[in-house]
Order: C-alpha cells, then sequence, then structure tokens
C-alpha cells in the first residue's frame, strides 16, 4: 500500500529545441535573459552587431542633426544681421535666470519620481543579467559611431 512509483520521464531539451522555431525561442514571453539562453560567442556578436547597426544610423542621423541646427542658427544670424528680426536680448536673459532658477530648486531635492525610479531598477536589472550581451553592444555602438 505504501509503495512508491520511482519511474521518471525523461525529456530530451536537445530534440525539444530542435523542433522549435526560432522565433519562439528567441522571443518566449518567459524566456528569461540572454545568458540562460545563449553561449558567450553569440551574446557577443549579437549585441555586437545590434550596437554596430544603432551606432552608424546615430551617427547619420547626427550628422543630420547637426547641419539643421547649424543651419538654422547660421540664417538666424543673418536675419539678425540684415534687420529682418530683432533680439531682445534682456527678455532672454530674464528667461534664463528663470529657468535656472528652476532647475535649481528640482535638483536640489534629489527625489526621482517612483515611475522613473522603476524603470531605472528595470534598466539596471536587465543590464546586469546579459552583461556580456551589453558589452558588445556598446563595442558594437562604438564601432558603429567610428565607421
Amino acid at each position: 500500500a505504501g509503495a512508491k512509483d520511482d519511474t521518471f520521464n525523461v525529456l530530451d531539451l536537445a530534440e525539444y529545441t530542435k523542433n522549435r522555431p526560432w522565433w519562439r525561442k528567441m522571443f518566449a514571453p518567459s524566456s528569461g535573459s540572454s545568458a540562460e539562453k545563449y553561449n558567450v560567442a553569440t551574446q557577443l556578436v549579437i549585441g555586437g552587431v545590434t550596437g554596430w547597426c544603432t551606432g552608424f544610423i546615430f551617427q547619420k542621423v547626427g550628422k543630420l542633426a547637426a547641419t539643421a541646427v547649424g543651419g538654422g542658427f547660421f540664417l538666424l544670424q543673418i536675419a539678425n544681421h540684415t534687420g529682418y528680426i530683432k533680439v531682445d536680448w534682456n527678455l532672454i536673459q530674464r528667461d534664463m535666470n528663470k529657468a535656472k532658477q528652476q532647475l535649481k530648486f528640482h535638483t536640489s531635492g534629489n527625489n526621482m519620481p517612483p515611475e522613473v525610479k522603476s524603470r531605472v531598477d528595470e534598466v539596471v536589472i536587465f543590464l546586469k543579467k546579459n552583461a556580456i550581451l551589453t558589452g558588445g553592444f556598446a563595442g558594437g555602438f562604438m564601432l558603429g559611431m567610428a565607421s
């Protein structure tokens, strides 16, 4: 009456993963961190490639944005010099002083809103769990910015 059944079913994970599509392995809802799913070389390659692509695009968009801002500033200076616009420097100085006072007020407490703190905590946890992937991304990003 008190006999135990010591039989176990064996699950061969290698066969199980061969039969699953790659997108389910990668984007499964409870898939855990990439450190649990991929080896070190794969994490470095994935992080490096995505970092390089991001850095390359960031560099191109940054150049375009710098050109647009610089060109706009140049056109405003020409318009000011030729008399099309008149700058009220006293008003600008007064607004800048107001902005400085507001910045001092907000940074003196050094308290983050709870929603920002929770997001920061999530990012820190992700970075700790995926340190190799993050390192590959950072290196790839720097290479993408340099190319």
